[in-house]
């Protein structure tokens, strides 16, 4: 088999490449749609700063238990702390002022608290989630309560065990108390069903939309591939994003990525951060060779050569 470039035997590199490209599509449609300069440029540095971010926690998260599962218990009581002390907007405290821009917290932090617990099912992980079901249930936030059940899903049927059916159980009852209490925000321009109105304002920018979104896959379609031992992963990964793609389109909740935001975007590099690094993905599947008439191993070309 023909091995690959090195950057496709790096999901993470692989993922920062999606999310370049998602990006770029999505200032094309901005651009294209007459959206404020100052969002292009908000959208702009928030994949710097996701960069910064992968950067500074990625090699902790990946070789460091301990840390994994800290920083997932701060993810979760952020969340639980934004439910009870956000910004609140027709109901729906999702949000926190970071001077003049609102994040939504879910979309930041939900995506890397599936991915590092999934590579590292524990009670304290399980813990986390439970804090993060709750404070989606409170906010209300059904998207994201939606997308946390859809990426534990794979974990408890790929590989089901205590705390991976806790967690679900959790995520489950969020998105059940999520569906219960009202959620009535309006569609914000640049941001909610660019899906569908994107192509109103030109079918190349639909295009980009559309094409924006389906990148975001990537790194799970590659990964899945190239790593069968952490093929869960990749599927939580595939699973998340399609879970938020799919929110966006049938309601009114943010289009990931390509539309206005920042925390999308931030949300997608910082999961990367979940993934395995570049050394713990095989660079091609061994086999050994074939055996010759004699029942002996053939010896590669250099090795006669030599």
């Amino acid at each position: 088999m023909v091995p690959l470039s090195f950057g496709l035997q790096d999901p993470r590199r692989v993922g920062i490449g999606s999310a370049l490209a998602s990006t770029c599509l999505g200032l094309c449609y901005l651009a294209a749609a007459g959206a404020p300069a100052r969002y292009l440029v908000v959208n702009a540095a928030a994949f710097l700063l996701g960069l910064f971010a992968l950067r500074a926690v990625g090699g902790a998260v990946s070789h460091n238990r301990r840390f994994a599962s800290a920083t997932m218990l701060l993810c979760g009581h952020s969340l639980l702390a934004t439910s009870l002390f956000g910004a609140a907007v027709e109901g729906a405290t999702r949000w926190i002022w970071v001077g003049p821009l609102s994040v939504q917290v879910s979309l930041v932090l939900v995506p890397f608290m599936i991915l590092a617990f999934v590579r590292r099912p524990d009670a304290l992980g399980a813990g986390a989630i439970a804090f993060a079901a709750l404070a989606l249930a409170l906010q209300p936030d059904r998207a994201m309560a939606g997308v946390l059940a859809v990426g534990l899903v794979v974990l408890a049927v790929m590989r089901p065990g205590l705390w991976s059916v806790a967690a679900l159980c959790a995520a489950v009852c969020a998105f059940a108390a999520s569906i219960v209490r009202a959620d009535a925000l309006p569609a914000v321009p640049y941001v909610d069903q660019i899906l569908f109105s994107a192509f109103d304002v030109h079918v190349m920018a639909g295009a980009a939309v559309v094409l924006g979104s389906f990148l975001l896959l990537v790194p799970a379609i590659v990964g899945g591939y190239r790593d069968p031992e952490q093929r869960v992963v990749y599927l939580s990964f595939g699973a998340i994003w399609i879970g938020c793609v799919l929110a966006a389109a049938l309601g009114n909740y943010p289009t990931p990525v390509v539309g206005y935001g920042g925390s999308a975007i931030l949300g997608y590099l910082l999961g990367l951060a979940a993934l395995p690094s570049a050394g713990s993905v095989p660079v091609q599947a061994r086999r050994p060779s074939p055996p010759n008439d004699a029942g002996e191993t053939l010896l590669p070309r250099s090795a006669l050569a030599a």
